[in-house]
């Protein structure tokens, strides 16, 4: 349930109510809004009399939460999770750009693709060391050394870092190279990790799972919210349907979907979901117009020598040309890259 306290209600109130929310059971997330402080109230209690609860000094409403994802419900928090990374902020006016390779190969195309990004204005550098593939036999990752290798290349554009974790034994190295927590597909319900990715205090980005609901999606980042961590965005990167011409299906409505019903971000990835790099650029469009709060780009400039997914990353002018597009579909929703 969540529970709305009167404004300008001082602390030792407040713990005195959260103090009696612990006593009856429940489990007490804060929430400090622009005007008012919320708490919910989390715990499988359905017979529980809410009015115990309105009787307290300092609470002004309490209400239940009807979906089954507490924490990552916009009844619980009305405001947008902003999510702060160094200069950039993810979840305001500015709509964030994520571009680089899908695999960390070597130096020299870290290097170059790193320039070439941030030179065309992406904030957040991408690119695997941990790869987790479909066969055995394809490339899995440089591991610590790929780590090394875009944590240097984001350092020396000025650029943040995205990877992806695939366990959770790898959260220490991982976290010593990385500013987000990249959780894969195939992971959206690993929840092991999940929970401990929930313990950390960096951000999580959490994609979507190729056959994963709306709601099963938001359920995965409760595991995260519930065990402490605030800062987590949702990637859609398309989903498994019966179509089989392009990768995924890209399901621009779950952008707007999710915004009504969660005060997360979403982050949209173009390329994983359609995997062809000329339909790149009109589904990115679309994701700006629909309103994500982030693009996810594949870039590399040599595609036909990738270790993986060649076929969906945009080449350096290409790029360039969808940075150019995209702003002035911004622009015209009234938010800017």
């Amino acid at each position: 349930m969540v529970v709305v306290l009167e404004k300008n209600i001082g602390d030792k109130l407040i713990e005195d109510i959260i103090k009696h929310l612990e006593d009856f059971g429940f489990a007490v997330h804060k929430s400090t809004g622009v005007e008012q402080i919320v708490l919910g109230a989390i715990g499988v209690k359905p017979d529980f009399d809410i009015r115990k609860v309105k009787v307290l000094d300092g609470v002004s409403e309490v209400y239940r939460i009807t979906e089954p994802f507490k924490l990552a419900s916009r009844s619980f928090k009305k405001e947008d999770t902003k999510i702060k990374l160094g200069n950039s902020c993810i979840g305001e006016n500015e709509i964030i750009v994520f571009a680089g390779p899908c695999s960390v190969e070597n130096e020299h195309q870290m290097f170059t693709i790193a320039e070439i990004v941030a030179t065309a204005g992406a904030k957040i550098l991408r690119g695997g060391a941990f790869k987790p593939r479909t066969s055995p036999y394809a490339f899995q990752g440089l591991g610590e050394e790929g780590l090394k290798l875009i944590r240097n290349a984001a350092d020396a554009n000025n650029l943040l870092v995205v990877t992806e974790i695939l366990e959770a034994t790898q959260i220490d190295l991982i976290g010593k190279y990385t500013d987000i927590y990249q959780v894969g597909a195939r992971n959206m319900q690993n929840f092991p990790l999940l929970k401990e990715l929930g313990k950390t205090n960096k951000p999580v980005m959490l994609k979507r799972g190729l056959s994963a609901t709306i709601e099963e999606w938001l359920m995965s980042a409760e595991y995260i919210l519930s065990n402490g961590n605030k800062d987590v965005m949702l990637c859609e990167r398309g989903i498994r349907t019966f179509e089989t011409y392009t990768r995924n299906t890209f399901d621009v409505s779950a952008i707007p979907v999710v915004h009504k019903k969660s005060h997360l971000p979403v982050i949209a990835d173009p390329s994983h979901a359609v995997g062809l790099r000329d339909k790149v650029m009109p589904l990115a469009l679309a994701a700006v117009a629909a309103g994500t709060d982030g693009l996810m780009i594949e870039v590399h400039h040599d595609p036909e020598k990738a270790l993986s997914d060649g076929p969906q990353a945009l080449l350096p002018n290409q790029f360039i040309e969808l940075m150019k597009q995209v702003k002035l579909i911004a622009e015209v929703i009234g938010r800017k890259i």
